[in-house]
């Protein structure tokens, strides 16, 4: 079994689900998000975006810690600004993928902040993580349409009254 063939395969996936939900985030609602402690629209779709770049991240470094280097979401201005940032953030994950051996996916890889320590896993793990997170946030993306949705539709109810 070829296990960069397959995450390849697996990239190329996610990466058509992800620029059809990145052509449909209404950024003129980059402000918005559903509660105070949610991410603002504009702020998730760029963080989706960059997310295939965490494997570049895993196979070239040995942790990340955002103590040292808080996140910052990317600055977008466009769905197309959006597509860029995807395509940029795949280029990086296909040639880190491509350039990969069979043992580098056993090292070890930290995600923290300061002395907490939110994941220790292999490289190959950190890939996975990177994936699901892509999916997570994809889908909260998803509830987010929704109850945009949801609440032109109750202002022109309310309009029609």
């Amino acid at each position: 079994m070829n296990i960069i063939k397959l995450l390849l395969t697996e990239l190329e996936s996610e990466a058509q689900t992800t620029r059809k939900f990145l052509t449909l985030v209404p950024l003129e609602k980059g402000d918005w998000a559903p509660h105070e402690k949610s991410m603002k629209m504009k702020a998730l779709g760029s963080h989706i975006a960059e997310l295939p770049a965490w494997i570049k991240l895993a196979l070239t470094t040995d942790e990340l810690d955002f103590a040292t280097a808080p996140y910052e979401p990317v600055q977008v201005e466009s769905n197309d600004d959006l597509l860029s940032l995807l395509e940029k953030s795949l280029e990086e994950a296909i040639t880190s993928l491509n350039d990969a051996k069979d043992e580098d996916f056993d090292k070890r890889w930290l995600l923290r902040t300061g002395e907490t320590i939110h994941a220790d896993t292999s490289v190959y793990e950190m890939i996975r993580i990177s994936f699901s997170q892509t999916t997570h946030h994809r889908a909260q993306l998803g509830v987010y349409f929704r109850k945009l949705k949801a609440m032109q539709n109750k202002d022109r109810f309310q309009i029609h009254l």
